[in-house]
């Protein structure tokens, strides 16, 4: 079974009881669903360089507005009808640039995402929307 490895960025705002989670989802194209940010580890690449550049890709957020937190969990996901498994290392920051609601991020990356237009908005996290594909799994465990 081939294996590929990726990384998500539960990215948070606002103090703990109200602390709201950046999420987005792929303008025209709803079917897709809601996501965090994240994407697939390349050949030879570190993991913290890939969670920084898949950030940076997805949402256009430098790094100096990202406070890193820590890593939350790792775990293999096994989507139905696919002889893959995709190792999810998912990772903790917190947003520390100046107050934004929502906005559009258009891809320019030599990846298949290339030229999509994303559309970020944040979610409560103790009442957020199901994610696609499971990536809401590990949020219960942030601390």
């Amino acid at each position: 079974m081939k294996t590929s490895r990726k990384v998500y960025a539960y990215i948070t705002r606002g103090v703990e009881n109200q602390r709201e989670l950046l999420v987005f989802q792929h303008k025209g194209e709803p079917e897709a669903g809601l996501q965090v940010p994240g994407g697939t580890i390349e050949e030879g690449e570190m993991l913290i360089d890939a969670l920084y550049r898949e950030v940076h890709e997805e949402t256009g957020l430098p790094r100096v507005v990202l406070e890193f937190v820590g890593k939350v969990h790792k775990y293999n996901y096994y989507p139905e009808h696919q002889d893959k498994v995709y190792e999810r290392n998912i990772f903790h920051f917190e947003y520390t640039g100046e107050p934004v609601d929502s906005w559009e991020h258009t891809i320019v990356s030599d990846g298949q995402d290339n030229g999509r237009t994303f559309l970020f908005h944040w979610e409560p996290v103790n009442n957020c929307p199901k994610l696609a594909a499971d990536q809401d799994a590990a949020l219960e465990l942030m601390e």
